[in-house]
């Protein structure tokens, strides 16, 4: 899953927040983070619970006090673990979700990806209409704007 979660997770974020200078960079980063690192462990673990996006969040506010400029581009990261958490419904995990309030082992938790099976199809479609819609709204086919969009992560209307 790539498009599913990256459609989703721009596309709300831009429609809560309407910043131009909110860092949408690192938001994708924190969005797919938790397959990657947990894939990489064979299944759901740590970034699949509230305990490992919070742990993300207080390690972004405790290392950035005083320096507001980096604390607000860094808060994306912990935005977009905490927005994974909903769109790939990781809450229908309790055992893993809870992690580790309901138990300590992961032994038997799958990716909410690979639980999913065919139905990730679906889901990418969707978020391939998504991207593009993204992609037309914030004219990401003008140079200017989709370099602003990789220099800086900026998104304009």
């Amino acid at each position: 899953m790539f498009f599913w979660f990256i459609g989703t997770a721009l596309l709300s974020v831009w429609f809560v927040l309407r910043d131009s200078r909110f860092d949408h960079r690192l938001l994708l980063l924190g969005v797919l983070l938790p397959d990657v690192i947990d894939g990489i462990w064979g299944g759901a673990r740590a970034l699949h619970s509230i305990t490992g996006s919070v742990v993300i969040l207080v390690a972004v506010m405790m290392t950035t006090i005083g320096r507001k400029p980096i604390r607000r581009r860094l808060l994306a990261i912990p935005i977009g673990t905490f927005l994974h958490l909903i769109f790939d419904g990781a809450f229908s995990s309790t055992k893993v979700f809870w992690w580790p309030v309901t138990g300590v082992s992961f032994e038997g938790a799958r990716l909410p990806v690979v639980e999913r099976g065919w139905l990730n199809v679906a889901l990418e479609i969707v978020g391939l209409v998504l991207c593009a819609y993204a992609w037309r709204r914030f004219g990401l086919s003008d140079p200017n704007r989709r370099r602003d969009f990789l220099r800086h992560g900026t998104l304009h209307e």
